[in-house]
């Protein structure tokens, strides 16, 4: 019976410690669709069968809306996932836009997607995603929208869903959708003095969640991110960003190490494309496994049976990961 007893709470103490298994894929969020063979091998080992690819972008401009940025293909690009269309739209686009307004821009949305789904032999799915980061002020508008979205195309609407649009839900609303996808990064801004992370914070996302459990939709799939940049910080503490940089870009003997992450550069001259002065710093910010897991347990504490959607699928950020 002591043998027994012993192995029970050896099970049991196994059972907790071990990582709750997550379906997972990913965003694709290049302009040119093209995969490459890092790319392609990840993908076909995720568990989802979908692959989340923008279309394109919509913004407003002079008082009329433009699509931006529309996708191109590559002969690379072939996958046995179902795609899902996603669509971004800039929060100003949704500033007082008219009934005719709305219903010009879900048919035309949809219309653009058939015609590049059809234009490159894409296999989407039933699904179309909307990336909006909506506020109080559009938010009315905005659901207007996606209800209009869903009448043209015939198909399910979905949203992305932010960190304050989940704290602040009684001013931002919820939206008219079954299913939301829960952003789970940029927690604060790159472009502003800070020692956080600004991709990623676990601390201000947990505060920012606390009471997910209470949100009034509850199919929630999470986007995680595992992508990487750079913040440059010049004379007058200005930043901009430079994509994809992790800390082994910043071992160069140019550079002055101030930190694990952060680095001054000693020499001017052109770096990662940009051309950078002496004396500017380099700030690197990326993503562990270990901030990653901390999240999903946090969130299995919240929702349930979640898949993962991965931001993004690019062989800089899927190199030497283990999803």
């Amino acid at each position: 019976m002591k043998i027994l007893k012993f192995l029970f709470i050896l099970l049991f103490v196994i059972s907790c410690g071990r990582k709750e298994s997550h379906p997972y894929t990913f965003y694709y969020w290049k302009t040119n669709l093209k995969l490459d063979r890092q790319e392609k091998k990840v993908l076909d080992q995720a568990t989802v069968p979908y692959i989340y690819t923008r279309f394109f972008d919509i913004d407003k401009s002079a008082g009329k809306f433009q699509p931006v940025a529309v996708i191109t293909k590559d002969t690379s690009f072939q996958t046995n996932k179902q795609i899902v269309p996603t669509v971004f739209i800039t929060n100003q686009s949704m500033y007082r836009i008219s009934a005719e307004e709305i219903r010009f821009l879900a048919k035309n949305i949809h219309d653009l997607v058939q015609k590049k789904a059809k234009e490159y032999n894409l296999k989407i799915n039933n699904e179309i995603q909307i990336d909006c980061d909506w506020t109080a002020g559009t938010k009315n508008d905005y659901f207007k929208f996606l209800k209009e979205l869903k009448r043209v195309s015939g198909k399910e609407i979905t949203c992305t869903l932010r960190l304050h649009q989940v704290k602040d839900k009684s001013q931002t609303g919820i939206p008219p959708v079954q299913k939301v996808y829960l952003m789970c990064y940029s927690t604060s801004s790159p472009l502003e003095n800070s020692d956080r992370n600004s991709i990623l914070d676990v601390a201000i996302l947990k505060s920012y969640l606390s009471k997910l459990e209470d949100y009034p939709i509850k199919k929630i799939e999470v986007a995680l991110p595992i992508y990487s940049w750079g913040i440059v910080t010049n004379h007058l503490e200005r930043h901009k960003l430079i994509n994809a940089l992790s800390r082994k870009d910043l071992e160069n003997p140019a550079f002055k190490k101030i930190s694990d992450h952060e680095v001054e550069i000693s020499k001017d001259g052109f770096y990662f494309g940009s051309f950078l002065s002496k004396g500017f710093r380099i700030k690197v910010e990326e993503i562990s496994d270990d901030q990653l897991t901390e999240v999903i347990h946090f969130l299995d504490k919240k929702i349930p049976n979640f898949n993962v959607i991965y931001y993004q699928l690019d062989s800089k950020f899927v190199s030497n990961r283990t999803f």
